[in-house]
Parts: structure tokens; sequence; C-alpha cells
């Protein structure tokens, strides 16, 4: 079993207060390098959901709000408790998730970086009159917190998601109900464990544990929380629509991707290889913004697929916590499975192994090597699903406009990459990407100071950026006569 100084309380937290499990049921935690339980949480009831709103909803003030300084401070001490504690919160995370170490510190700083930028340009949410005077009145506009909010994060970046959403959801005055993946609810206890030792208002911050199904079911029910924000599938995002249809919740929605990352002939090949191991093997391949297909040009897609070859056959599969591992296990078997399908179909239907393992050869628990696969075309699952893990489907193109519209040929639109040295041909394709992300010569995702989310059905709303800090306000207008 898992120990760490910050988690001598698995348990849930609500009204400022470490729960009871009053009603018993539980459930465990794996280690996914091992397969070993390291920790059971309590499956938290209705009852919980219910007490943590309300908790909530007593630390909401709108008619005296918390002052901005008081919000900045909150940030600046969450920022400053990440960053003392990444160690240990990186190597909880990779015990539950399977990343490196090193990669669950970098995650931890990519944390508090968001909670740094909110603090940094709060002072945006202050009040402010507009210079013109209509109707002669004068027009204040002030930016209210929407109220309770429900944050649902998923578990491949388990302290990363709730960063981008916790930080402008502090910032705006929002007390909040945060419920965890089940695969990765350790990091966030440890993130509780030293919230708890801030000067955070009884109620501003309450975490709940269990089935989706039944925390879900009471965050969108209730009318107390007026505003929910979710990462996951689309499939999930698609549902919450529905259940908070009726009483017209706002939502925050970042959901599935199928990221084209397109090389032209005149890229960099060496600089687009080094992107693209980069981007996706990041957590295993297992995020949304990571390459789902790689489109390279026809008259250097063998020299290419050398050159990324190469690349991948030096990386190391291994437990994240030791020395010199790339990449870690996949989180489960459901994922583990779904890539090795994507595999085997591939190659059924004509693309060739370029570096890997065939099918067949994988047999070493969740442990899946980064594969590389040239000849994929748009009938094969890989093309067509996001495969969530270290497989690179390579296809190719011959023109422009062709690439445009194989990179849009999918219903999602949320990350793209773009490699080309000519200027012009960067913007047009950028331009004619649906993609709320677009990397010209970078294979990079988000960052706390700008805007990230998708188009079409990869989601609603803004993280990151002063766009994301303005997702938890109401603007309210107050015009005074004379």
């Amino acid at each position: 079993m898992i120990e760490s100084p910050l988690l001598e309380k698995l348990t849930g937290y609500i009204g400022g207060r470490w729960t009871d499990n009053a009603g018993g049921n539980t459930f465990d935690v794996y280690n996914p390098a091992t397969r070993e339980v390291i920790a059971q949480v309590p499956s938290m009831p209705e009852e919980d959901v219910t007490a943590a709103i309300a908790a909530g909803k007593s630390a909401l003030r709108l008619t005296s709000p918390y002052p901005i300084e008081t919000r900045r401070k909150w940030l600046e001490d969450i920022r400053d408790a990440l960053k003392e504690n990444r160690e240990e919160i990186g190597r909880i995370l990779c015990m539950e998730h399977g990343k490196p170490w090193k990669e669950g510190q970098g995650e931890v700083d990519y944390a508090a970086g968001f909670f740094d930028y909110c603090a940094k340009h709060v002072q945006a949410l202050d009040s402010h009159s507009i210079p013109e005077k209509p109707k002669d009145c004068t027009w204040t506009v002030h930016y209210r917190p929407i109220g309770v909010t429900g944050l649902i994060v998923p578990w491949n970046f388990p302290i990363g998601m709730i960063a981008k959403k916790l930080s402008a959801a502090l910032a705006a005055g929002c007390p909040s109900v945060i419920k965890p993946a089940s695969e990765t609810p350790l990091t966030m206890v440890a993130f509780f464990s030293i919230m708890d030792k801030l000067d955070l208002p009884d109620g501003m911050v309450n975490l709940v544990m269990g089935k989706a199904s039944v925390i879900g079911k009471a965050l969108c029910e209730s009318p107390d929380v007026p505003m929910l924000s979710f990462t996951g599938s689309t499939e999930v995002g698609r549902k919450l629509i529905v259940d908070t249809a009726e009483q017209v919740k706002k939502l925050s929605l970042e959901l599935g991707g199928n990221a084209p990352f397109i090389v032209f002939d005149d890229a960099d090949l060496d600089a687009a290889a080094d992107n693209l191991i980069a981007n996706k093997f990041r957590g295993g391949g297992q995020t949304c913004v990571c390459a789902n297909r790689i489109f390279v040009h026809e008259k250097v897609a063998d020299a290419f697929g050398e050159k990324l070859a190469e690349r991948v056959n030096r990386m190391t599969v291994g437990d994240g916590m030791n020395e010199g591992v790339d990449i870690g296990p996949l989180v489960n078997q459901p994922g583990f499975d779904k890539v090795k399908r994507h595999l085997e179909d591939a190659l059924e239907k004509g693309a060739k192994l370029v570096a890997g393992k065939q099918p067949a050869e994988l047999c070493n628990g969740l442990f899946f090597p980064p594969t590389v696969v040239q000849g994929v075309n748009r009938d094969m699952c890989c093309y067509q699903e996001e495969t969530f893990g270290p497989l690179v489907p390579m296809a190719l193109f011959r023109s422009e406009d062709e690439v445009i519209e194989a990179g849009n040929d999918t219903e999602f639109g949320l990350a793209s990459y773009v490699f080309t040295a000519d200027a012009e041909r960067a913007q047009r394709v950028a331009a004619g990407l649906r993609f709320g992300h677009v990397g010209w010569n970078t294979g990079t995702g988000p960052t706390p100071e700008a805007p990230f989310g998708g188009m079409k059905a990869s989601g609603i709303g803004r993280e990151g950026g002063l766009e994301g800090l303005f997702e938890f306000v109401e603007p309210q207008t107050v015009p005074r006569g004379f």
C-alpha cells in the first residue's frame, strides 16, 4: 500500500473537514506498473455530494464578495504549496497513473502555472465603468461569481486538469465540488492535504470520490450548482448537455480529440520528429492533444519514417519510478486492449510495422512499446478513433488542399500541428483547420497564458488565458441615472 505524508487521510473533504466514510463502501486504486492495489478510498453516496454542495453554497458570497486581494492570496498560496510539494505529488501521480516520476513533477509545475497566471491577472475581474454614457446613465460592469461549480476531471492529468479549472473558479470567488477520476483519486487527496493547511474559507473547495453515475447525477440535478466544468470523452459531454438542459446550466467542456500532425516536404524533418516524440508519448500517448493521425508528404515519408523509427527504438518502457524510463504503463486493461486493437486493425488492412512489436508479442502487463506504422488510411480504426496510446499511424498526402481536408475529416477539433518552412502556407493551413489549437513547427500543447479548448465535438468554452479566467463569472451591468 502507498504511504505518504500527504495521504494520511484517504477520505473526502467537505466544508473544511475530512469526512468519515459512514457508508463503508470503498473502491481500489491500482498501480498500473505492478497492477497491485495501493489504496482504498471511499465511494461516497449522494448524501455526501449534497452536503458538499451545501458547504459550497455556504461559502459563496455575493452581497459582500471576497476582495480581489484575498482571492489573489489564495491563488498564490496554492501555487507555492504545489511547488513545495512537487516531488511527493509527482511520486503519488506516478504510482497511480503510471507516467514517469519526472514527468509527474513536470505536471505539478504545469498546474502551479495556472494558479500563478490567475493570481497575476485576477484584477481583470474587478468591476469597471464603460467610457460612454448612453441614456444619460453611468454604466458599471461587475463580474459576479456564477455560484457553486462542479469540477469533473479525468485521470490522464490528475493535477494539471484540476488546476485549469480551480484556479479560474477561485479567481472568480466560486466554491467548488470536485470529483477526480476513480483511477487517480490519490493525487487529488494529496492536493487537498496541502490546501487544508491554507487559509481558504470552509466550503470553498470540496472533494467527493466514487461512482460517476452517483456524483454526476447529484451535480446535474442540483439547482445550487449553476455550472459544470468537465474534461473527458465527447460521449459523456453529450450526456451532460442533455442531463443539464432542463436547468440551463452553464457548461465548460473539453472533450475528445483526433489530432492531425502534418509534415510538409519543406519541413525540418529532425525537428518535426523530435516534436512528434515529445508530443505523442507524453503520458504514454494518453492525452487529448497528442498526435493521433500523422500526415507526411509523399516526398519525405520514407526519410521521416526512418528518423522516427530511430528515435522510437531508443525509448525505454517501464515502471515510471525507475530512472531512465521514457514511457510508463497504460492506465488500465481496457486502454491497453484498445491500442492493441487499433494496431491489429491497421496491420490487417495493409499498414506496415516500422517500429514496435507485432500484436502477438504484446504480453508484458500494461506496458505497450512505442509503435510506428506506415500506410494508414481512413478505413482504419486508428484514423477514425482516438487511440489514446503510444501508436503512431502515418498516412501519405500530396497537396495542401488534400491534407487540410484529411485533417478536418473528423468530428473532433481540439489540437492540430503543422510543420512547414513556408509562413504563408502555415497561415493558410492553420486557417483551414477547424481546431482550437494549431501548433506551427511545434508539438507543444496548452499553456496557462493562452486560451485552450475545442471546436466542433471537442467542446465548449476555454481554459487558460484571460478567456479561461472569465469562464466562472457572470457579467452584471448596472446603469446609474443622474
